[in-house]
């Protein structure tokens, strides 16, 4: 062993315990770390020595760092009193019961980041949850937890309890596209409060909405649904880059680039969205033949993370239904298909069969007298929402 590194999270209140811990063998990254720490102090995170009383220190040795810059005495005591011997008796127990080898102890050492917040007060509770942190965290490292495929797992279905659950990835289709062609702020901002939540619906910013209040109108429906994936339909017909660079800086999580665009433009589109970490969605409403233009498109090496096919507003009744060419696009191009144009509740296992992953629908929804009633009328036909609800130190 090198080196191993853990984590763990256990308690609540301003007594939280967090603590990032790595542990190593003297002559790794680890040993030289240990050794700088107690040579160069900081200011307010003065690294000290994990003992278990005054001139008994832990085997392996530890240091402990504080996270928070301790700015009073009142903190100082807390740190160098029940975050320190919880820290020491987490360590000298994990060697007792074989978490760490008995027989490695004089070859490592552990370096132990603390965080103790300035409201903390209850030492008993500090003591506690930092012994629990520091013995699971150990654990942790000593197992090489989490592996590779549980971060996998995890990833797209955890809940962050600082930040929320945020959706950047469309992982889990189908999903349900509400789309806003509205050009009143206030009234999409009254639809949006009456839509049930639910991990398996994602918004559409739609074309006529952002030009009347421009890109940055997905930061005002933030504050209604902050954790939702926004879809900016700009219909990009030129300056790709510049356009995609714009939905990423208004915090929007796809943009959506028109098939009618320069094939150079709707490339440069694809690339800037890629290198801003969002999705782009080529729209093929007006496009005579799909399959050869996303053909052309493929040629250049870069492909869009969704297909949009779309019938218009103005020529429903007219053209057929839109759907029907999801299943091949979806087995010559490796991309997720939205569909858009004529989609009802009594249609969706229709579409779902033809192969459609996004169904988008926009005035069924924002148009319906009752909104939510409308809104799970299409979600009964969609996957039940990820669990959002476990506990942190469920592993």
């Amino acid at each position: 062993m090198k080196f191993l590194i853990g984590e763990a999270l256990i308690g609540q209140g301003y007594e939280v315990a967090h603590v990032d811990l790595m542990i190593g063998t003297k002559d790794s990254p680890v040993g030289q770390a240990f050794a700088n720490a107690l040579s160069q102090l900081s200011a307010g995170h003065t690294p000290l020595l994990a003992v278990l009383r005054p001139n008994l220190i832990t085997k392996p040795p530890a240091i402990i760092v504080p996270k928070v810059t301790v700015k009073d005495m009142h903190q100082a005591e807390l740190i160098f009193g029940p975050a320190q011997a919880a820290v020491a008796k987490a360590i000298a127990d994990a060697v007792e019961e074989g978490i760490i080898p008995k027989e490695e102890a004089e070859n490592l050492v552990v370096i132990v980041s603390v965080f103790i917040h300035p409201k903390a007060k209850d030492k008993n509770k500090i003591y506690y949850y930092n012994y629990g942190a520091t013995k699971l965290a150990l654990k942790r490292a000593m197992r090489g937890f989490p592996d590779v495929d549980k971060v996998l797992w995890e990833k797209d279905r955890a809940f962050h309890p600082l930040v929320g659950r945020k959706l950047t990835k469309l992982w889990d289709p189908p999903y349900l596209q509400i789309a806003f062609d509205l050009t009143s702020l206030n009234e999409v901002l009254n639809v949006m409060r009456q839509i049930p939540e639910s991990d398996h619906i994602i918004y559409e910013v739609g074309t006529p909405l952002a030009k009347r209040y421009g890109a940055e109108v997905i930061l005002k429906l933030r504050e209604v649904k902050p954790d939702a994936f926004y879809v900016l339909d700009l219909k990009t017909l030129d300056v790709g880059k510049l356009e995609a660079r714009m939905a990423a800086d208004a915090t929007a999580n796809a943009i959506v680039i028109s098939g009618l665009a320069p094939i150079k433009t709707i490339v440069e589109g694809i690339k800037e969205a890629d290198k801003t970490g969002i999705y782009a969605v080529v729209d093929m409403l007006g496009v005579e033949d799909p399959i050869k233009r996303l053909e052309k498109i493929k040629e250049s090496g870069y492909m869009p993370n969704v297909v949009e096919l779309h019938r218009a507003i103005d020529v429903e009744g007219e053209a057929p239904p839109p759907w029907h060419l999801a299943k091949d696009v979806k087995e010559r191009f490796n991309v997720l298909v939205a569909v858009a144009g004529g989609i009802r509740p009594e249609n969706v296992p229709e579409v779902m069969q033809a192969g459609a992953d996004i169904l988008i629908v926009g005035r069924a929804i924002t148009r319906a007298r009752d909104v939510e009633g409308a809104v799970r009328k299409f979600l009964r036909y969609m996957k039940p929402d990820t669990d959002q609800f476990r506990i942190m130190t469920d592993f």
